[in-house]
């Protein structure tokens, strides 16, 4: 006759916690915290998602490639910046500066240039569908095979704007189209 022996129940309790504490151990690892890169130093390919850096100075940076997800950076100040291929889709650039900013390919479909200034930025092949750019400066802007529709352009100026037909360049007074 073989022998049944019962663990202790101090015995049960601590294999189900070390139990438990290695499937949360486990499970950490997997999952990586929302606002974990918002301190990274910008850089190509830096992942700034759900990131405030809204006032912030970023003049001259360099972060192409780089994923701005649903960030804000309304007051913020880019001028210069090299932000060609940025994943920047829902952003919010309301009041910012980008003068002649490189935001070449990049995907910014519903971001918010609100009040934006634009001026001189190369826009070309972005996709800005469904963005508002309500009261933009958009002047002297690249704006070549971007992708416009559903956009808000009301009052945007687009005086000396290349159109994204690449050879038409936007008059003097051109608010909410290129004229």
């Amino acid at each position: 006759m073989t022998r049944y022996h019962r663990p202790s129940p101090f015995l049960a309790i601590r294999l189900m916690r070390f139990s438990a504490l290695l499937w949360a151990t486990f499970l950490m690892g997997l999952s990586v915290p929302a606002f974990a890169g918002c301190s990274d130093a910008p850089r190509p390919g830096v992942e700034w998602t759900r990131c405030f850096m809204n006032g912030r100075q970023f003049q001259d940076i360099d972060i192409q490639n780089g994923i701005v997800r649903d960030s804000s950076f309304s007051r913020a100040t880019l001028d210069r910046a090299n932000l060609s291929g940025l994943d920047g889709r829902r952003a919010k650039f309301m009041s910012a500066s980008l003068k002649n900013v490189n935001l070449s390919g990049a995907n910014l479909i519903d971001a918010d240039f609100t009040k934006t200034d634009l001026s001189g930025a190369d826009l070309s092949h972005a996709d800005l569908r469904g963005a508002r750019l309500f009261q933009t400066n958009l002047g002297g802007a690249n704006l070549t095979r971007a992708r416009l529709e559903d956009a808000d352009l009301y009052r945007t100026d687009f005086t000396g704007a290349t159109w994204i037909d690449g050879t038409t360049i936007c008059a003097e007074g051109s608010i909410g189209t290129c004229k």
